[in-house]
């Protein structure tokens, strides 16, 4: 991992070159393959992890074994950051959706790290932030919005991360089953399939395996809202 990947991460965007440096010399790489579990929800952590290829899923369990999707996270995004300051039981469990690499980093590390780097420390608070916002705009959606209007959003989301732009549209390559992608949007894979087969007989989309191709993005933005 070189200096420019570790800048993919907005937390650590703006560093220069020496606080970059610093940063990798505490840091520690791993692996995983399609389907590996990095973590349990419930386990004992207290490291910030950031992704530097693949995709991960963060999910949580009810007691009566469902599952309900938190987030896909790509290159550049990092999760665990919690831990670093409430060092505790981790909330959610972290599984690769495709061979993935990641960085990792204490919160010893990370503390002595930011001594004497208050710009940095300020850059973490803005992201907690930033994750607090997501979060309520989730509640949100569940209670006001329809299961169409937040397959939408969810694809609009997707594209904009891990979207390709090409002469048809935008190719989404999300990696996600059926069922992951109904978990993102906290609702039946039934109803999900249902949304996206409207949104294909209107032209809208394209369905493919693990991946849909957006040829009307102006309509399904409007849909989102």
């Amino acid at each position: 991992m070189d200096n420019d990947v570790l800048r993919q991460a907005p937390l650590f965007s703006s560093l220069d070159d020496e606080a970059a440096t610093a940063l990798r010399t505490s840091m520690t790489e791993t692996g995983l393959r399609r389907g590996e579990v990095l973590f349990h929800e419930g386990d004992a952590g207290d490291r910030l992890y950031i992704v530097i290829e693949g995709k991960v899923k963060l999910g949580r369990s009810s007691a009566d074994g469902r599952e309900n999707l938190l987030a896909i996270l790509g290159p550049g995004q990092m999760f665990g950051e919690l831990s670093l300051f409430d060092p505790g039981p981790r909330s959610a469990t972290v599984t690769a959706v495709t061979d993935s690499n990641f960085a990792s980093l204490t919160h010893d590390d990370l503390l002595k790290w930011l001594d004497g780097r208050p710009m940095v420390a300020n850059s973490l608070l803005g992201q907690l932030a930033s994750r607090l916002r997501k979060a309520n705009d989730v509640v949100a959606d569940l209670v006001f919005s329809d299961v169409p209007g937040r397959v939408a959003k969810a694809l609009i989301d997707l594209a904009d991360r891990f979207g390709r732009t090409a002469d048809d549209g935008v190719h989404v390559h999300h990696d996600l089953t059926q069922e992951e992608l109904a978990q993102l949007v906290g609702a039946s894979r039934e109803t999900v399939n249902k949304a996206l087969a409207d949104f294909a007989s209107r032209g809208w989309v394209r369905l493919e395996p693990r991946s849909v191709v957006i040829h009307d993005i102006e309509r399904i933005t409007r849909r989102a809202r």
